[in-house]
């Protein structure tokens, strides 16, 4: 009856996403290849991000775009990669080591992008150029994430997806500070921007290429619970005692298979038979549900513009404010979160969205509003980014990791294109200020909504433990 009630324990903290450390065990260290991947989006970032600080303000008032304009172009930027996620999460899956490679072409072709919006001046070229990029980015995001999470143990799977975000953001937060510089020291700035961030951009695929190993071995020869020593690690030693039944949703193979030379050779059909997984399908349409109500970055930062008059040439520093909260806690967050609970924090993080919209809707105009808007902001993405990517880890088999932390993403990436069509629509029709109380209370009914979604149920004794 002890080792029964143990379990079901154990298995009620594992739905929320907590797991805990073996006892007599030294915290371990965060696996070289995710520091390797760090530096890689550290520079890809500080490219990024310097396009991403200058352009709502290049495209509304450099060009002239209305609201409904820009909103397109915005879901493009963020959400076009949702069409080629679950092409670069399967290309990565299909073969040993082929994650790097999928992602550097991803980082690549995000790289080639930067210098054509020197050529383009009109909606239809900039939107293309957009779709290319994300498409970079779409290539890219699975296989790098899956190369995180396999190359931790579950343990320290939050912390690193925390260590690695924070090093990407140290990225947004330098990208700003360039472009703000680049614009106050040159005459033509918007086109010394995008120049520099495709050489910066070069930079982070030459150090991706030679830095970034070929195979993660990192947390494949680990002892099990019960102390006998695995083939491949962790997650086959989780998913062969895992009680969703004898056979894998994923591949109609027992669970056994998934390790070795034995395992099935990963197609798209048996990616898109993850979501049979119980737990998989729920995050999935949480992530979804939530996307569908959060309201771009680009539109937080015009908003706050608008409230408070702050100059263009000041403008570019406000992602800075996010950028900075998402640094100091993307770290703490995620230990937080592989303690007490990964899902717990990650509705934790939408609370402090919520409480960010409330305070850009009320009539309050003090100097600390655009600091508190940017710490919760900030702590919204350190509580949420990387800590969805490891909740879904936990529920998907190695072979399959890609695609299915693709599937997560693809769900969320087109739900915040959805958001960003909608929002700018019901800017333009309706203002700002109606638009943005219409996605306060769709967030705040989709977080409830999620909260019990996702509650785990209580786990029954084991057959024949007495």
């Amino acid at each position: 009856m002890y080792v029964a009630d143990s379990r079901a324990s154990t298995s009620a903290a594992s739905a929320e996403g907590a797991v805990r450390p073996r006892a007599g065990r030294r915290r371990a260290a965060v696996a070289p290849t995710v520091l390797a991947l760090g530096a890689v989006s550290l520079i890809t970032d500080v490219s990024s991000e310097m396009v991403t600080a200058v352009l709502p303000l290049y495209l509304v008032t450099g060009l002239g775009l209305s609201p409904l304009g820009f909103g397109l172009l915005d879901g493009i930027y963020n959400g076009f990669s949702a069409l080629v996620r679950l092409i670069g999460g399967h290309l990565a899956d299909r073969g040993g080591g082929r994650h790097k490679w999928v992602a550097g072409f991803g980082y690549a072709l995000s790289a080639a992008c930067k210098p054509l919006l020197l050529l383009a001046h009109t909606l239809t070229p900039i939107g293309l150029i957009l779709a290319a990029d994300r498409t970079g980015k779409g290539l890219r995001t699975a296989p790098r994430d899956a190369l995180i999470s396999l190359s931790s143990t579950p343990e320290t799977r939050g912390r690193a997806f925390g260590v690695h975000r924070a090093m990407d953001t140290a990225g947004a937060l330098f990208g700003p500070l360039v472009a703000f510089l680049i614009l106050r020291a040159t005459v033509d700035g918007y086109d010394a921007v995008f120049t520099v961030s495709f050489c910066v951009a070069v930079v982070g695929v030459l150090v991706l290429v030679l830095f970034v190993p070929n195979s993660v071995n990192g947390a494949r020869k680990k002892p099990d619970p019960d102390g006998a020593r695995t083939k491949s690690g962790p997650d086959d030693a989780r998913t062969k005692s895992a009680p969703d039944g004898a056979r894998s949703p994923a591949t109609g193979t027992a669970p056994q298979a998934i390790s070795g030379d034995t395992a099935p050779r990963p197609t798209l059909r048996a990616a898109l038979a993850l979501l049979a997984r119980p737990d998989l399908r729920r995050v999935t349409l949480c992530a979804l549900l939530l996307g569908l109500a959060t309201v771009s970055d680009s539109f937080v930062y015009l908003l706050l513009q608008r409230r408070l008059g702050v100059p263009d040439r000041w403008f570019a520093l406000l992602p800075l404010g996010t950028a900075a909260a998402f640094l100091l806690l993307a770290v703490p967050l995620g230990r937080l979160a592989d303690r007490v609970g990964r899902w717990r924090v990650f509705l934790a993080g939408h609370g402090a969205l919520l409480l960010a919209y409330a305070l850009l809707l009320t009539s309050w105009h003090g100097t600390a509003l655009p600091y508190a808007v940017l710490l919760l902001h900030g702590c919204f993405y350190a509580a949420t980014d990387g800590v969805l990517m490891a909740v879904a880890s936990e529920s998907v088999p190695e072979e399959l990791r890609s695609s299915g932390l693709a599937l997560v993403q693809t769900g969320q990436a087109l739900a915040r294109f959805v958001c960003s069509l909608g929002f700018g629509a019901a800017w333009t029709a309706w203002g700002d200020r109606t638009a943005l109380t219409a996605s306060t209370v769709a967030l705040a009914l989709c977080a409830l909504f999620a909260l019990t979604l996702r509650r785990p149920a209580p786990s029954a004794p084991s057959e024949g433990l007495a």
